[in-house]
């Protein structure tokens, strides 16, 4: 079994839980469920975006703990400031030491910027969810989805007025996966399946193969501004990052410096 696959069994036992202890009609009368979506795709293809999507990311399953020590409010404020285009923040718990109370942080700490609900979206209830929350852009991994789920989450998200974030890994992925109820295709450099690659080969073989109407991210792997130059020259708007600021005792300061160069 990869990490990945023991990563959806968890999530599914997660999803039934959250089930049984609020109900999808709940979820639609509480927190954010009304509020207008901010555009992630508008975002990144303004003139003057940096086009970063900055995470908090605690700890992931390849690299152990990454940092425990910062707020959530401190480091997306500091994202914020110093010119992120979107905030990503993790809620999975268990594999990534991410929580929904980070979310709800997040969020109050940063009303006008797109922020993007990480975790591994498997059910209509988490899109909901993630409505609830506030989030504006949810992730879809076509590694962990069937193309009849990335359609009916994917619709969903869009009713629900939240923009959609595909991620795919190779060209079978992103063939299998494409729809109107995507606006934007990211490139996860590193193979889910194994967490290995720590290169942006992906990003550059697929470039021409993602139509013109999707906006184009380039996730992991990004360690130096230079990456991002070249990645532009084919054609990438957006550039999530987290590893690389989150390592530091200072992100924000760490992506300041970053766009300075």
């Amino acid at each position: 079994m990869s990490i990945l696959d023991q990563i959806i069994a968890t999530k599914r036992e997660e999803v039934a839980a959250a089930k049984a202890r609020v109900s999808t009609a709940a979820l639609e009368k509480q927190g954010y469920f009304a509020r207008a979506c901010h555009s992630l795709a508008m975002s990144l293809v303004q003139p003057a975006s940096t086009g970063i999507i900055a995470e908090f990311k605690r700890k992931s399953p390849s690299k152990g703990i990454i940092n425990d020590s910062m707020g959530v409010d401190e480091v997306t404020r500091g994202y914020v400031n110093a010119g992120a285009a979107c905030l990503s923040v993790l809620t999975d718990t268990q594999y990534f030491g991410g929580t929904y109370a980070d979310f709800d942080l997040a969020r109050r700490t940063n009303p006008n910027t797109p922020i993007l609900r990480k975790d591994f979206m498997i059910d209509t209830y988490q899109i909901i969810e993630a409505k609830s929350m506030g989030a504006d852009v949810v992730l879809l991994i076509a590694a962990a989805l069937s193309p009849l789920e990335i359609k009916t989450l994917g619709s969903l998200a869009r009713s629900l007025g939240m923009e959609t974030l595909l991620e795919v890994h190779d060209e079978e992925e992103l063939n299998r996966s494409l729809g109107d109820y995507i606006s934007v295709v990211g490139v996860n450099n590193r193979n889910l399946k194994n967490f290995s690659e720590q290169n942006v080969e992906a990003s550059k073989v697929l470039a021409d193969k993602i139509p013109a109407q999707f906006v184009k991210v380039s996730e992991s792997c990004i360690s130096g501004p230079e990456i991002i130059t070249e990645l532009k020259g084919y054609g990438y708007r957006g550039f999530l990052i987290g590893e690389s600021f989150m390592k530091t005792s200072n992100p924000g300061q760490a992506l300041t410096d970053f766009l300075k160069q």
